[in-house]
C-alpha cells in the first residue's frame, strides 16, 4: 500500500483513504452491515489506515457503524477521521454535546483527524464569532483530538481567507482533473504547498463521474493501459501531486475496493505521456459544453419559476461527458418537473440580465429537448 508522509505532524498514512459515506445500503436505506464491514476489512487488511467518516453521513448511521466496527482493531493501528457539524451548531455548548456524542458513537477516547465540516466563508465567519476555533483548540490541548483541519466548499478567495486563518494542521479539498479551476482548485493545492498544510482530498473521481465516459473518451484511456480502469486515472492524477497525503475514495462495493486497492498497491505517478492524454481528454470534454452559463444566478428567480442554472449544469454534464447515467437521477428525480426548462414562458428577463449574454430562451428549449432525448432513449 502506498504510504505518505505528513511532514509537517510526523505520521505516515495509507494514500488511500476509506470514505464511508457510500457504503452499501440494503433496500430499506440503512447500511448493509455485513457486507460493509467486508469492505472495511479488506481494505484495513490491505494496509488502509485512514478511515473518514461525518456526523451525517448515512443519516447519521456512518459514526455509529464504524465505531463497531473499528472495535476488532488496536486503536493506534488506524487515524480516524470526523468532522463537525457547523451548519447544526450554534453555540460552544452545541459542539460540546455533538463531540460528546461523536466519541459515544464511535467508541473512543479520541479523534485523529477532527475537520470543521463543509466550511465556507460564511462558516468561517461564525465559527470565528461562536469561539468554536478556541474550542477545538482545547479539545486538541486536552489530547480529545490529535490533528484540527477543515473540509472546504467554496470560492478560491475564501479558501485562501480560511487556510491563512490560522496555522491548520492540514485541510480537505475537492480536487481532480476535471475540476481545477473550482473551488480551491490548482490555486489552493498551490496556496496550501506553499504554507506546508498537507491535504486530503476528495471527489477525487467527482462522485464517480470519473469513472466512465463515452465510448470514444473510454478507448482513449484503454489505448494507453488497456487493464487499468477509467477510475484508476483519476486516482493517479490526484496521487500525482505530492501535498495529496490521503485521498479518499467512498467505496460502495466489492469491484470498487478491488479496484482501488490494485491502483494503490503499486501506485505509480503519471508520466509525461499520461498526463498529456489526460490534458487533452480534459480539453475535448470540455469543448463539449453547451452553453457559456457559469451558474451566476444573475437570472435567477425566474419569474416562470424554472431554476435556468441548474438546466443548464445538467445539460452543459450530459454533453461533456457522453453519458445519460452522469445526469439520470439529477433529471428525474432531483430536479422538480416545475422548474424545468419547458416551464419557460420565453418572457426574456433572464436576457437582459446575463453577464454572458447567453441566448437562454433557445438554450432551455434545446436543454429539454436533448434531456428527454436521452431520458427516453434509455427506456
Amino acid at each position: 500500500m502506498e504510504k505518505r508522509k505528513f511532514e509537517k505532524l510526523g505520521i505516515e498514512t495509507s494514500l488511500l483513504g476509506f470514505g464511508c459515506m457510500r457504503f452499501p445500503a440494503t433496500p430499506d436505506g440503512k447500511i448493509d452491515e455485513p457486507r460493509a464491514e467486508k469492505l472495511l476489512d479488506r481494505a484495513i487488511a490491505a494496509g488502509v489506515n485512514y478511515i473518514d467518516t461525518a456526523y451525517p453521513y448515512h443519516n447519521g448511521d456512518s459514526e455509529p457503524f464504524v465505531g463497531k466496527v473499528l472495535q476488532k482493531y488496536d486503536r493506534n493501528s488506524f487515524y480516524l477521521a470526523t468532522k463537525l457539524p457547523v451548519w447544526a451548531i450554534e453555540s460552544v455548548d452545541d459542539a460540546k454535546r455533538i463531540f460528546a456524542e461523536q466519541l459515544e458513537r464511535l467508541r473512543t477516547d479520541h479523534i485523529d483527524f477532527y475537520l470543521m465540516h463543509a466550511m465556507s466563508k460564511e462558516r468561517w465567519d461564525k465559527v470565528k464569532e461562536l469561539g468554536i476555533v478556541e474550542f477545538c483548540e482545547q479539545l486538541k490541548a486536552e489530547g480529545k483530538i490529535r490533528y484540527l483541519g477543515f473540509s472546504f466548499h467554496d470560492t478560491y478567495e475564501a479558501f485562501e481567507e480560511v487556510l491563512r486563518g490560522r496555522d491548520w494542521d492540514f485541510c480537505q479539498i475537492q480536487y481532480n482533473y476535471m475540476d481545477t479551476e473550482e473551488q480551491a482548485g490548482d490555486k489552493g493545492y498551490a496556496l496550501a504547498e506553499e504554507l506546508g498544510i498537507p491535504l486530503v482530498i476528495m471527489e477525487p473521481v467527482k462522485g464517480g463521474s470519473l469513472a466512465n465516459f463515452s465510448d470514444d473518451i473510454n478507448a482513449k484511456f484503454k489505448a494507453m493501459d488497456k487493464d487499468a480502469s477509467i477510475a484508476s486515472w483519476a486516482f493517479r492524477w490526484v496521487g500525482s501531486h505530492s501535498n495529496a497525503k490521503v485521498i479518499l475514495s467512498g467505496m460502495s462495493n466489492e469491484e470498487q475496493v478491488e479496484d482501488n486497492l490494485k491502483t494503490f498497491s503499486n501506485f505509480k505517478p503519471l508520466d509525461e505521456a499520461e498526463e498529456k492524454m489526460i490534458s487533452e481528454i480534459v480539453s475535448d470534454l470540455q469543448s463539449r459544453v453547451q452553453n457559456g452559463c457559469t451558474g451566476c444566478r444573475y437570472c435567477m428567480p425566474c419569474p416562470a419559476g424554472v431554476n435556468i442554472p441548474q438546466n443548464f449544469a445538467l445539460w452543459n454534464k450530459y454533453h461533456i461527458y457522453g453519458t445519460y447515467d452522469h445526469v439520470k437521477k439529477a433529471w428525474e428525480k432531483d430536479l422538480k418537473d416545475e422548474e424545468k426548462a419547458k416551464c419557460c414562458v420565453k418572457c426574456g428577463k433572464c436576457e437582459k440580465v446575463c453577464p454572458q449574454h447567453l441566448s437562454i430562451r433557445r438554450d432551455l428549449e434545446l436543454a429539454q429537448k436533448d434531456l428527454d432525448s436521452a431520458a427516453a432513449a434509455q427506456e
